[in-house]
């Protein structure tokens, strides 16, 4: 092959570490068909101070744990990869444990495909991505993001556009450990250990085993209040890994066997209204002052009385007070085994488990309800309009006139499993084919069950499903109730061709998408509100009884109470594209590649509102056409890459979510065309001094004026969109990062500007009442993080020890942090208040 060559006299310079990890893709299959140019030294491999520009067909950058390692411990992968061009990630708090909001070349999160060590990590009902949820970054070898295309194998319903993935470092050969301590701002204490077992068999089994504890309080919500004792929010987080490494020989055939835990409990905090005419909490703060902003702790010890309608309190209903637990985990098994010469088998099966819910609260009613008011009398308990009826005594006064405020969150587990197989045949040196198989099948239980609160409103259990509370006849009172099976076979191949200087790159997959879903809920609107009665069926019968018929926009039909539907969506996405050397530093590359997201549960759970045969019913997929082409320039001490990009979406499904009543609004902007430009450098000229910087410009382009309802006549309201940008997602964004070494002292500086960020697709400002509460788009903002190490090697505590300080928004800005785009201009969105300045010290020790 035109790569297999002995690395060049220039490439003395670059750390052993990158040189040893070309693993560029995301499954074992797709990392084996690209390590065959890579794995011996070609361009690909040079990175300048761990970022890669990798010589493939797609427009690809990669970070290295050279580069991982100098931000801050324990922070999210997602915050990481925000210093690659075209990407942009608004973290919620300063130490990844807290969630954000990612884009990349305008996807959002539910469009990128994220996995780990091959695994898909989008939810699998609504392909949400959860950044708190992530891997350590100690254990991260590489991660790597294909900015407008996922790779042909991805096993994704989600990934209509760009993919990140990372991988787990293989443990080391000899013994070793790594131990991590961390204190900083807002209370934040972290440790982290890991133990590398060294080979320990005859065969050369080596394991590691690690764990990391992190707590910090809420960075806003906790300032005290004048007289009255504040709330005060924590986040508590803890991981788990651990990886047995077998190898089969000495040509890279090997077995690995990876698990992994992840447990969250966090209070919610910093969400507010996107308006200035309000004080804070109930509209984004106008100043660093109003940005720290209290919580008052509930002191309302309400005292139940016989005979008397006592009444709910407030306890525990504020945002700030809610908690969002989660219980993650995975195990994983890549595998690679050389049948014969030229021919290589990889198998990748997985399981992950999740159980995790959002917090919230409702009013919990002792009664029953009349479903069947003015024409008569129907007492039925049920979780009914928002609300539930228990018809028992909850708060023990023994009457049953009371409302009892009660822990009422949306409850999901999953269980997936998983598998990617590949088979590789090189038939020479020119000329290499493989296919491959996926499958996914993830069962997905969407629950709403109610559990009993504190007197100060903090839950008894987190996870009310665990125990959760019933009716007078032990019926399981939820606000949602629907299971779903969301299942993928996939079946492709893919072509790579040498020809001199040119490489070109052909394959496709054809996807077979399969949802299953079963709402055990009559739908009560086209948002998706329901009417849950669990197994009163009596219950059930009666509310549709009194409810037989629903009309929309003049057309009549019946209320759809629990069933089934199932959803079938075929689609072939080819993937074609080439490199071609200019020269021996240059290249060009072009790909086009299609993708396809097919309708997420929420959505298609949304539908259940019509009947199962009509074209409301039937949310479309949406598809995308995506374009790359551009340059590389790549040497011993210098990485460059600028490239073009255009994407085009059909059926473009868009969403927002609200946190106060936990759902989905989605809408279809039909098409909607997207291109721009990337570009990145990094420079070494020393070894001890290094520079990068990076830039994107993005412009979208909605080609239609967009459904906004129906009038009084029943005819169709439009909302003048044609020509205007998608909301949610930056005009541009630059910035770079400079790292020097001086002896033992190494200093690093950071900066990255996030553009203007359109607020809806109207383009328009918020008005509410016809008051002017916001403009069109959030302003642009400047972050800029420094980092500083000292070694101790002089001290005779060896090269892996050392002290390590880190500094989050050195200036302390005031910008608006993640949130969804909307079509409204008459509501705001909610928008997370921007993480403040923030100091971390760290002390890393290893032998």
């Amino acid at each position: 092959m035109k790569f297999r060559h002995s690395l060049a006299a220039s490439c003395a310079l670059l750390p052993v570490a990158l040189l040893s990890s070309p693993a560029f893709a995301q499954s074992t299959g797709s990392q084996d068909f690209e390590n065959e140019i890579v794995v011996t030294g070609s361009r690909a491999n040079q990175g300048v101070a761990g970022v890669v520009a990798p010589d493939t067909t797609k427009a690809k950058a990669v970070l290295t744990q050279e580069f991982i390692a100098h931000q801050a411990p324990g922070q999210t992968v997602n915050d990481i990869i925000n210093q690659l061009p075209g990407v942009s990630f608004q973290n919620n708090d300063p130490f990844g444990s807290a969630g954000g909001k990612m884009t990349i070349r305008g996807f959002d999160n539910t469009r990128i495909n994220q996995t780990f060590d091959g695994i898909p990590l989008n939810d699998s009902g609504n392909y949400a991505l959860y950044s708190n949820q992530q891997l350590d970054p100690e254990l991260i070898e590489q991660v790597n993001v294909n900015l407008g295309s996922t790779d042909v194998d991805s096993p994704t319903a989600a990934a209509s556009g760009s993919t990140v993935n990372y991988r787990t470092r293989n443990p080391g050969e000899e013994f070793g450990v790594k131990l991590v301590g961390s204190a900083g701002d807002f209370s934040f204490f972290r440790v982290f250990g890991m133990v590398d077992t060294g080979v320990f068999t005859p065969w050369g089994t080596r394991a590691f085993f690690s764990a990391s504890s992190a707590t910090n309080d809420t960075v806003f919500g906790n300032v005290d209040l004048p007289g009255v004792p504040s709330h005060k929010g924590q986040i508590n987080k803890q991981q788990y890994n651990a990886k047995i490494y077998q190898p089969i020989g000495d040509n890279g055939d090997f077995v690995a066997i990876s698990g992994h835990y992840n447990q969250n409990r966090n209070n919610f905090f910093g969400s507010v209204a996107l308006r200035n005419d309000r004080d804070v909490p109930a509209g984004f703060p106008q100043t660093k002052d109003e940005r720290d902003y209290g919580i008052a702790r509930c002191q309302i010890n309400t005292v139940a009385t016989p005979g008397v309608r006592d009444t709910a309190n407030s306890c525990g209903s504020t945002f700030d007070e809610r908690f969002n637990p989660s219980n993650t985990g995975n195990i994983r098994i890549n595998s690679r085994f050389t049948l014969s010469d030229g021919l290589v088998l990889t198998i990748d099966p997985s399981y992950q488990y999740v159980k995790a819910n959002g917090g919230g609260t409702a009013t919990g009613n002792e009664g029953f309800r009349d479903v069947d008011p003015g024409a008569g009398v129907s007492l039925q308990t049920g979780y009914m309009s928002g609300s539930p009826y228990y018809g028992r005594d909850l708060n023990g006064d023994g009457d049953i006139l009371d409302t009892v405020r009660v822990l009422a969150p949306s409850q999901t587990q999953t269980d997936r499993i998983g598998v990617i197989a590949g088979l590789r045949y090189e038939l020479d040196d020119s000329n290499t084919f493989r296919v491959f198989y996926s499958f996914d099948r993830a069962s997905h239980r969407q629950t709403g069950q109610t559990g009993f609160l504190k007197l100060d409103g903090s839950p008894i259990d987190v996870f009310p499903v665990n125990d959760p509370l019933t009716d007078v006849d032990g019926h399981v009172l939820q606000k949602r109730d629907r299971k779903s099976i969301a299942m993928l076979n996939m079946f492709g191949g893919e072509y790579r061709g040498e020809f001199g200087a040119l490489t070109i790159q052909v394959g496709g997959a054809y996807k077979m998408f399969k949802r299953d879903l079963t709402n055990y809920c009559a739908t009560s609107s086209v948002t998706g509100f329901v009417e849950c009665f669990g197994t009163n069926t009596d219950g059930l019968e009666a509310w549709l009884a009194a409810n037989p018929t629903q009309t929309v926009a003049g057309v009549t039909f019946d209320t759809q109470g629990p069933q089934r539907r199932v959803r079938k969506y075929n689609k072939f996405t080819p993937n074609v594209g080439l490199t071609y050397d200019l020269t021996d530093a240059f290249s060009i590359f072009a790909n086009y590649s299609k993708g396809v997201q097919v309708p997420g549960t929420d959505n298609l759970y949304n539908a259940f509102y019509f009947p199962a045969n009509t074209p409301s019913a039937n949310p479309a997929p949406e598809t995308t056409d995506n374009f790359d082409a551009g340059v590389r320039y790549s040497s011993s001490q210098i990485q460059a890459q600028v490239g073009l990009w255009y994407t085009i979406f059909n059926d473009r499904l868009a969403s927002s979510f609200d946190p106060e009543t936990e759902r989905n609004v989605y809408r279809n902007l039909g098409r909607v065309d997207k291109y721009g430009i990337d570009g990145s450098i990094s420079y070494r000229p020393i070894p001890e001094f290094s520079i990068y910087a990076f830039g994107s410009y993005l412009k979208s382009k909605i080609k239609d004026d967009v459904l906004n309802g129906i009038d009084g006549n029943g005819d169709p309201i439009y909302a003048p969109t044609a020509g205007k940008r998608e909301s949610g997602a930056p005009v541009y964004t630059f910035g770079g990062r400079v790292q020097g070494e001086l002896g033992p002292i190494q200093l690093g500086a950071q900066v990255k500007r996030t553009g203007p960020r359109y607020v809806n697709d109207q383009n328009l400002p918020l008005t509410i009442g016809g008051v002017d509460v916001y403009g069109a788009k959030t302003p642009a903002y400047t972050l800029v993080d420094l980092d500083a190490r000292l070694g101790l090697e002089w001290a005779g505590l060896g090269d892996k020890t050392y002290f390590q300080f880190n500094v989050s928004n050195l200036f302390d800005k005031l910008y608006v942090g993640g949130f969804d785009g909307q079509l409204a201009t008459n509501s705001a969105p909610f928008v997370q208040i921007g993480a403040p300045r923030t100091f971390i010290g760290s002390i890393v020790v290893g032998f």
